[in-house]
């Protein structure tokens, strides 16, 4: 489930009332503006950390720009800075990020330091697999390769956490049910360094206990996960977005750890954007609709 870089991922909004003035949006022509600024926010339900079997709810709100230059591009599909692109697909610099959790808040992680927030990093290389005739649909093969880093959010502090390769197949739609609206469904394994696993799964001597023995997590495949999200406009500058991921954890490389609690995970969120501010120079989108 996408937001901007993925603000990925967090949105809540209880504003359910889809106003006419949508269609507006729908019979804009192809050129958009070269940036927009705004701020998108929201709420999801979500496991506290992968094959957790606690779930919290989060919530956030911040300041988003979308950025449509031939180099950079910030947008639906998240943060990406561009290198080759071609018929075939493109090589860009991408981003994404996840919200934190407290170990106060679940029992398995109970007196062990706290989950902070996530950043990752790297190339990817996307690779266009099919498209429609009139460009209202797409298959598109994505290949990742990111650096996470971890922010405390008590000190401050930022430390490297390995790297993640998460392959992801996608189907797109525009239009769907609403002009101007854009369906998203997504499939794909994530793995990651054993650096990266050591974060969520580890267990340090210091913090083992009855029922939580000592473990060294090791690198390798963390899940699959399965995503839909919709996004819908309601006037020109408002847009609501709601959403779901399924996670499986079968055969996972930490099924042994006693942080490993579950096979399965699920998340929903819901979530808005509000353009405050667009630029007077516009750019003609035509040949990249879902952008």
């Amino acid at each position: 489930m996408e937001c901007p870089a993925s603000a990925r991922r967090a949105g809540v909004v209880l504003l359910l009332a889809l106003v006419t003035t949508g269609q507006a949006w729908a019979q804009r022509s192809d050129r958009r503006p070269l940036f927009e600024v705004g701020i998108a926010g929201g709420g999801a339900w979500r496991p506290d950390y992968p094959a957790a079997d606690q779930s919290h709810l989060s919530g956030v709100a911040a300041p988003f720009l979308i950025l449509r230059s031939e180099v950079l591009r910030s947008d639906a599909s998240g943060a990406r800075l561009r290198g080759l692109r071609a018929e075939w697909g493109e090589i860009s610099l991408s981003a994404a990020g996840s919200t934190p959790t407290r170990s106060s808040g679940n029992t398995a992680r109970q007196g062990m330091p706290d989950l902070g927030w996530i950043g990752e990093i790297g190339p990817s290389l996307r690779l266009y697999l099919w498209q429609d005739e009139d460009r209202s649909r797409r298959v598109t093969l994505d290949l990742p390769l990111r650096a996470a880093f971890s922010a405390d959010q008590d000190n401050l502090s930022v430390r490297y956490r390995g790297l993640i390769a998460a392959p992801e197949i996608s189907f797109e739609q525009r239009d769907l049910f609403r002009g101007g609206s854009r369906l998203r469904l997504s499939l794909g394994p994530i793995f990651g360094t054993g650096r990266l696993m050591d974060y969520y799964y580890e267990v340090d001597p210091q913090f083992a206990q009855p029922g939580r023995p000592a473990y060294d997590a090791q690198g390798g495949y963390l899940g699959t996960r399965l995503q839909l999200s919709y996004r819908v406009p309601v006037t020109e500058r408002l847009s609501l977005v709601i959403g779901g991921r399924a996670d499986g954890y079968w055969g996972a490389s930490n099924a042994g750890s006693p942080l490993f609690r579950s096979e399965t995970g699920f998340a929903v969120a819901v979530g808005f954007s509000w353009t405050l501010y667009q630029s007077e120079r516009s750019v003609d989108a035509s040949a990249e609709p879902f952008d």
